[in-house]
Formats: structure tokens, sequence, C-alpha cells
């Protein structure tokens, strides 16, 4: 069993795709989502047009449905006060939603997956899973 927590990026290919989940996910791992995870997909939701927007808010509420969210605690903020500290010193910059998301999965010692796996690479005490090719 791994616990796994899953990044925008991956969720938006396994909307996408359709079978992305079933595919790197095993029955038995333990999954989540970030808090800020919710928020980068709730802003697809308020950028589409007409046309996308329910089908992109159907995705959204089933994801809510069925993976588990982490909010953010002390935690989860010391961990992204260490991770910001340690890029700023290599002058190695991040986005700040991927480093709130390294944080949550440092605070809560789970595995990143993710397609965009530089966002994460070389950060103390994260590991992430890109997922793809």
């Amino acid at each position: 069993m791994s616990r796994l927590l899953v990044d925008t990026s991956f969720l938006i290919d396994a909307d996408r795709s359709g079978s992305m989940l079933d595919d790197l996910i095993a029955d038995d791992d333990e999954v989540a989502i970030a808090a800020i995870t919710l928020a980068e997909l709730l802003v697809g939701v308020h950028l589409a047009d007409a046309a996308h927007s329910p089908r992109r808010q159907a995705f959204i509420e089933d994801v809510i449905d069925h993976v588990p969210m982490i909010d953010d605690d002390a935690s989860v903020a010391s961990s992204h006060a260490e991770l910001l500290a340690h890029v700023r010193r290599r002058g190695q910059p991040r986005g700040a939603h991927d480093l709130i998301i390294a944080a949550t999965a440092k605070a809560t010692q789970r595995e990143v997956i993710s397609g965009d796996d530089s966002a994460y690479r070389d950060l103390p005490g994260v590991t992430v899973r890109p997922h793809r090719s």
C-alpha cells in the first residue's frame, strides 16, 4: 500500500483520459488531495465556457466524493516554510501552489503523483512519482 497525494496535473490528465486513476493507483493505495488542489480545479470551472463548465464541475464533485482532502494545518505550514526557505536559499523558485502540495505531502508522509515532477524534484522530504511518459 502506498500513501499518495495526487496533484492538479494528475487529476486534469485523469479527467481528460478517463483511465489514469485506475492505471496508476492500486486498489489498496491510500489516496488524497491537498486543499489547494481543490482550489486549482475550481479555477478551471470558473474559467470554463458554458459548454465545458458543467463537465468540469461534475468531475470535481466526483473527486470530492471519492478522494479525501487534507486541510492545511500547522504541520503543513511548518513544512511549507522549510521548503520555501530551501528553494530560496538555492535560488530555485517553485510555484506557490506546488510548494503547498509538496508541504502537504511532506507533512503527511505521502508520495506526490504529478504530471510535472520538476515542480517537486529535489525538495527535501518529498518523493514524487511522475505519471507522464
